[in-house]
């Protein structure tokens, strides 16, 4: 059976760098991306399972990156992250098909946890499809 592969999209070197290897250590292969415009051209060449992806980033936010998604994949489950969740930022992005909205830091949240299930989830879907 193939591994679950994920894209993640982060600005942040150190934060790309750390969730990586955190999502790595649970035997999912990553493909980073520092920006939308990589993130893009990284889901056509690498085709994951599954996009992590940052809200704030430079150029192309997190928003407009899920829209260019959608129109290539409209079943890749997505997860959006952000250091700055608040129901303004959330309002509206339930209908482009979000699997989680997960705060990067957070004292009432495990987003570990959060990005675990939604892997989890990913990895039997593909299970199931490779059976078919």
């Amino acid at each position: 059976m193939a591994k679950l592969r994920v894209l993640l999209v982060d600005d942040e070197p150190d934060f790309l760098e750390i969730m990586g290897s955190r999502i790595g250590s649970w035997g999912i292969d990553v493909i980073k991306a520092a920006d939308g415009l990589e993130a893009l051209d990284k889901l056509k060449l690498e085709k994951p399972d599954v996009v992590v992806l940052d809200y704030m980033m430079p150029g192309m936010d997190g928003l407009a990156v899920l829209k260019k998604i959608r129109k290539v994949d409209m079943k890749i489950p997505v997860a959006i992250l952000t250091a700055y969740p608040n129901s303004n930022s959330i309002k509206g992005t339930e209908k482009m098909g979000i699997s989680a909205y997960i705060p990067k830091l957070s004292a009432h949240t495990d987003s570990q946890f959060a990005l675990k299930s939604i892997m989890d989830e990913a990895a039997r879907r593909l299970k199931k499809d490779a059976l078919k």
